[in-house]
Order: structure tokens, then C-alpha cells, then sequence
């Protein structure tokens, strides 16, 4: 008997980089051992704000990938503003009061004339060209994963005109993720978002959510089943890595303008001007994309001679940065909407044997997940006297010799068992 075939719905695919790219990807190498055969659509000329060549390398020469042509408006846009254009679709969005008026007119167009996303124009096409591919194949279930979340109306109205199963994966929320507040949307483009978000979540088969806090928002929308499947990590082939010399602090991942830690940039210069020791070990990496806004703040507390600012680099240097520092940062935006954002370099950093220090909004699904793993500790913005002494905490371990977690439970967390439990669903 042959393995049971699905069609998976995705934007982002290799050589897209960023965090995007990983969950399907790593589901993909794994439902084979699960008896069943994913086959992979994806737009043939997408615009990915940041490329990682590397991770093409994963993709099985087997697998079926279907392609088909997208128009998005961000090409158009960089006629006007190269610039402009690959930060907003970075997610590098300026301060209000910084952004000039192209900036703005860009984001009203992005906000108003393109909803739920600039994706948005791929979902006719695609509907059209998947409709006869499933009429064709043996597939009877599909799965569309978002953001963007244009791919689940693709999902929508395939369920309307086929007798497929759909499942839809929300890797973030909908209505309530940060940066729609940034998108100068009208009350009319709000509530269209609300209206199409209320309709996936209705008519799709199974819903799958990334958080527990997004689980518990959903469920007061739709009575249709939700199922919980974080991110996760997998076990990455790297060479024996040294730890640095120096006391570093890591941040792996953007470090977009509202993701600005003055607490922390705060304790960090407090640190250095109180202990000479601290003073002379310390060393702060961003590696990855980093704002202006962040930069101006690093400087304003005086650790710009402590930086170390490393830009975007593959994800397997990335693995290399996680495993050698002393202490890894996660830094979540201090906002209600961000407390079902579990970034997924999270499951990376709780493998990596390095202590991690995470800052965010209260509530956090995030911080069950440190405190439940016993890999780090998680403070509010207004936790400042606690953030101090746990790293100070840290560097005397360092000074030592003696720094390194112990994690517990963390095998549940695997891409591979998260895989077992997407097989279940399917």
C-alpha cells in the first residue's frame, strides 16, 4: 500500500532564510517516516527579503514540488524606494515619528489595498491551478501555512469547490499580531481582516496554532478542533565548538525597532561601570538583522565598544554562534499581542546547553516553556533589579567555569516528534 499523499501550502521554502522557512521544512524531512508523501507548492518567483542558500541542501531530490508564478506588489513598490521596499518587507518598520511620508503612503498602500497581505494576489491563480492538479492526483487533504495568511484563503476556497480536508497552520496570530497596528489599517480594512480570519477559522478541518496563548484566542472564535504543535529543533551535525573566551551575550535573530531592550542596554552599562571584571570580559553579539533605532539605543548606553555586530548569517553559522556563546538573549516586544509569539529560535537555544535570559510582556507562553525545560530565565521590563543579578549571576558561574543549563524534557520538542504528532492529524 503506498504512503497517503498531502499538499502543503507554503510562501517561504528554500532559499528562503529566516525563521519562516523551518517548520515546514523540517516537517517535510520527517513525514516520510510516518507513511505519508508531502508534496510542496510554492510560488516560482517569490520575493524573499533574506536568502539562505544552505538550507536548500535539506530538501529531499525526491520530494514533488509544484511551482506556480506570483505577482507581488513589493517589486513594483522598489521602483520608488529600493530601500524603503526591503525593510518594510524585512518588518524593519520606523518609528512613527521617524518615517517620512513615502515610508507612510508605502505602508497605507501595504495596509489598505493589500489584505490580509501583499501575497494576496497569488490566491486565484492558485486556486485555479490547484483545482486542477487535486482533480488529477490522489490527494485528498491539503494544508495551507501562514503567515502570510492570503495562503489560507487559497485554503478556503479550495475547501468550497473541493472534498479535500484542510488544515490550516497559523504560525502567528491573525488579527492580533503586532504589526498590524504599524499598518495605519482603517476601521473598514480591520474589520475585513476580523471577517476572513473568522471564516478560515470556521471552515477549515483542523486548525493547528504554535502557542498555547494563540490556542485560547482562537478557541473563543470557532468550535472546530485546535490542535497545539510548537516549533521545535532538530538535532543539528556541527564540528566540536569552543566556548568564547569572552563573557558574550547573544542575540540570534532580528532586532526590529519596537524589539528594543533600554532595560537591558540599562543593566548591561550599570554592569560595566560597577565591575571591572564585567567591564573587561563582557561582549554583546547581534547576529542578524538589527534596526537603527537598536543601535542608536546601544550607543546611547555606551556599549557600542562592546558590540559585536555580527548582521545575517546562514542558519547553520547561526547553530555555530548559539552553541559557543556564554549566555543566549531572546527578546520579545513588551505588548499583550506578543505573548503567543514564541520565536522559534527558542527550541534551538534550549539545546544548546547555553543559558538563556528572556525578556517579554507577562503571560507568556514563552516563559512556561524556560521554566518548564529548566534552560533560562524569563523577566517582565520592569524586572530590572532581577535581570541585574542573574547576570551577574551568570558571569561569576563564567568566571568559574561552571555555566551550562540542564534541560529537562526537552525530546518532546524534537522536529521528529513534532512530526508524529502532525501524522496523527493528517
Amino acid at each position: 500500500m503506498g504512503k497517503k499523499k498531502v499538499l502543503i501550502i507554503t510562501y517561504y521554502w528554500p532559499p528562503a532564510g529566516g525563521p519562516g522557512v523551518q517548520r515546514w521544512l523540517k516537517f517535510v524531512k520527517y513525514l516520510p517516516d510516518y507513511g505519508i508523501e508531502p508534496v510542496v507548492y510554492i510560488p516560482e518567483n517569490p520575493h524573499y527579503p533574506i536568502i539562505d542558500n544552505t538550507l536548500v541542501s535539506e530538501v529531499s531530490k525526491t520530494l514533488t514540488i509544484l511551482r506556480h508564478p506570483i505577482k507581488e506588489p513589493y517589486k513594483l513598490a522598489s521602483i520608488f524606494s529600493k530601500k524603503t521596499t526591503t525593510t518594510i518587507s524585512r518588518g524593519l518598520i520606523s518609528e512613527h515619528k521617524k518615517q517620512n511620508l513615502l515610508e507612510k503612503l508605502m505602508l497605507y498602500i501595504r495596509g489598505n489595498c493589500y489584505i490580509p497581505d501583499a501575497r494576496v494576489g497569488w490566491v486565484q491563480p492558485s486556486v485555479k491551478f490547484l483545482v486542477d492538479y487535486l482533480e488529477k492526483s490522489e490527494i485528498k487533504t491539503v494544508i495551507t501555512t501562514g503567515p502570510p495568511h492570503s495562503l489560507h484563503l487559497i485554503g478556503l476556497k479550495l475547501k468550497n469547490t473541493t472534498e479535500i480536508k484542510w488544515i490550516a497552520d497559523f504560525r502567528d496570530p491573525w488579527t492580533t499580531i503586532g504589526y498590524q497596528k504599524q499598518l495605519k489599517l482603517t476601521n473598514r480594512s480591520k474589520q475585513k481582516h476580523k471577517i476572513l480570519e473568522k471564516e478560515v477559522l470556521n471552515a477549515a478541518d483542523q486548525i493547528i496554532v504554535t502557542s498555547q496563548v494563540l490556542k485560547s484566542e482562537f478557541e473563543s472564535i470557532t468550535t472546530h478542533p485546535i490542535a497545539l504543535i510548537t516549533n521545535g529543533f532538530d538535532y543539528e551535525p556541527v564540528t566540536e565548538i569552543n566556548l568564547d573566551k569572552k563573557f558574550t551575550m547573544s542575540h540570534i535573530g532580528s532586532l526590529l525597532s519596537k524589539r528594543n531592550p533600554e532595560i537591558l542596554w540599562q543593566v548591561l552599562s550599570e554592569l560595566i561601570d560597577e565591575n571591572e571584571s564585567f567591564a573587561s570580559h563582557f561582549q554583546l553579539n547581534i547576529v542578524g538583522i538589527v534596526s537603527a533605532e537598536v543601535l542608536q539605543s546601544i550607543n546611547k548606553y555606551n556599549l557600542i565598544n562592546y558590540l559585536n555586530n555580527i548582521g545575517y548569517v546562514s542558519h547553520k553559522e547561526s547553530i555555530k554562534f548559539q552553541k559557543q556563546s556564554q549566555v543566549l538573549l531572546l527578546i520579545e516586544i513588551d505588548s499583550e499581542e506578543t505573548r503567543s509569539i514564541i520565536p522559534g529560535k527558542l527550541f534551538e537555544y534550549i539545546v544548546s546547553n547555553r543559558p538563556v535570559i528572556a525578556l517579554g510582556p507577562k503571560g507568556s507562553d514563552t516563559e512556561r516553556i524556560l521554566k518548564e525545560t529548566n534552560t533560562g530565565q524569563y523577566y517582565l521590563y520592569s524586572e530590572d533589579k532581577l535581570l541585574k543579578e542573574v547576570i551577574l549571576n551568570y558571569f561569576e558561574s563564567y568566571e568559574k567555569g561552571t555555566l551550562q543549563t540542564f534541560g529537562i524534557g526537552l525530546q518532546k520538542y524534537s522536529r521528529k516528534s513534532l512530526t508524529k504528532a502532525l501524522s496523527n492529524l493528517i
